[in-house]
C-alpha cells in the first residue's frame, strides 16, 4: 500500500503506459491482421492469447534488460539507444506491416507472438528504463498496457492520429529518460556524487525534475522534427 500511494510510482506507471502506446502502435495492426480472417469466436481467442503470451514475453524480455542495464556501461549503450529512438519515432514514418493473415487459430496465435518480438526490442528497452529497477511496477505497467494497445488498437492508433502530440510526448519521454540513464551508469555514477550536488542536476533545485533528462528530451525533439522536415524537403 505505501508503494501505490507514492506520486512516483504513478508517475513512472504513466511513463510505463505512454510508452507502451507510442511504440506499440504497429504491433496492434500486426494482431488485427494476423486474426482477421479467423471465425468470430477464434479471432477473439487468438487476440486473447495472442496478448497473454506478449505479455508474459515482455516482461521476460524487460527483466533480463533490467539486469543487463546494472552492468558498468550498458547505461550509457542504453541512453544513446533511448535518443536515437525517440529520434526516429519523430522523423520516420512507419510503413504498412506486411503481415499474413491465418485461417487458423495456433497460426494467428504465432505470428502474433513472433511479430511482438521482433517489434517489441525498443519498446523493452523504454518500459526498462522507466521502471528503473522497480519489478512490480514493470509488471503492473505492462499488464495495463499491453492489453490496452491489443483490445483498444482500433482506439489507440485513431488517438495518435488525431493528436500528434501523443507522439512528439512519447519521444520527448524517450529522451528524458536517456539523459536520466546516461548518470546513473555505474561506471560514472560514483563520480557524479562525489563531485556535483544533486541540486545542480535538477531544475530549480526541484530534486525532481533532470536537467539530463530535459535537455535530451528537447535535444531528441529538435533533432526528430528537423529530419523530418528535411525528408519531407526532399520528397517533394
Amino acid at each position: 500500500m505505501e508503494l501505490l500511494s507514492s506520486p512516483a510510482f504513478w508517475a513512472a506507471l504513466g511513463n510505463i503506459i505512454l510508452i507502451n502506446m507510442v511504440l506499440s502502435g504497429d504491433n496492434a495492426v500486426v494482431i488485427a491482421l494476423a486474426a482477421k480472417s479467423l471465425p468470430p469466436r477464434q479471432k477473439k481467442m487468438a487476440v486473447l492469447y495472442g496478448s497473454a503470451a506478449a505479455i508474459l514475453l515482455r516482461i521476460v524480455l524487460t527483466v533480463f534488460a533490467l539486469q543487463l542495464l546494472t552492468l558498468p556501461y550498458l547505461k550509457l549503450i542504453g541512453a544513446a539507444a533511448l535518443f536515437y529512438i525517440g529520434v526516429k519515432l519523430l522523423a520516420e514514418e512507419e510503413g504498412e506491416e506486411h503481415i499474413k493473415d491465418h485461417g487458423n487459430l495456433w497460426g494467428a496465435i504465432k505470428t502474433i507472438l513472433i511479430a511482438d518480438l521482433v517489434m517489441s526490442l525498443d519498446n523493452v528497452l523504454g518500459v526498462a528504463a522507466a521502471a528503473d529497477g522497480n519489478l512490480v511496477l514493470l509488471v503492473i505497467g505492462l499488464a495495463i498496457s499491453v492489453p490496452l494497445i491489443v483490445f483498444g488498437s482500433t482506439l489507440v492508433l485513431k488517438l495518435m492520429e488525431k493528436l500528434p502530440v501523443i507522439v512528439t510526448l512519447g519521444a520527448a519521454l524517450l529522451g528524458y529518460l536517456a539523459g536520466e540513464m546516461l548518470f546513473a551508469d555505474s561506471s560514472i555514477a560514483p563520480w557524479i556524487e562525489t563531485n556535483i550536488p544533486d541540486h545542480e542536476l535538477t531544475l530549480f533545485g526541484s530534486g525532481h525534475l533532470s536537467i539530463p533528462g530535459l535537455v535530451l528530451a528537447a535535444g531528441v525533439v529538435v533533432v526528430g522534427n528537423y529530419l523530418a522536415r528535411r525528408q519531407t524537403a526532399a520528397a517533394a
